[in-house]
């Protein structure tokens, strides 16, 4: 009986290491592509970096240029408008409808006569 237990014991201890060795296998292979991953992000991080130190100098001269354009807006909107006041044609305004008037009578749904149903007060057609 105690060579039994024994025996157990360790068949028990055997299948509980190799389950952790499967299970560190596993999680080193995770490990070693997220490290993987993450020195290629670095590669790029790096790539981006060096694209943005030789777009720097520009973006002064694009957001003076801007500017410039910015404030000339209201002048160039305001001499839009009066070359298109002074080429439209000149139309009459409108005239003011009346709002349409509602149909005379009452109107007759024609959904009672379809299942046999006569309101009170009509005559059956």
């Amino acid at each position: 009986m105690d060579t039994l237990m024994i025996t157990l014991s360790v068949v028990v201890i055997a299948l509980l290491i190799a389950g952790l060795a499967v299970y560190l296998f596993i999680v080193g292979g995770q490990l070693t592509r997220i490290a993987t991953n993450l020195e290629e992000c670095r590669d790029l991080a790096g790539t981006v970096l060096a694209n943005a130190k030789l777009i720097d100098p520009g973006v002064d001269h694009i957001n003076r240029t801007g500017g410039v354009v910015a404030g000339a807006l209201p002048l160039l909107y305001g001499m839009a408008e009066s070359i298109v006041a002074g080429v439209a044609p000149k139309t009459p305004a409108p005239e003011q409808r009346r709002p349409a008037r509602p149909a005379q009578g009452r109107r007759r749904s024609r959904l009672h006569a379809g299942v046999g149903y006569v309101p009170p007060g009509t005559t059956p057609r």
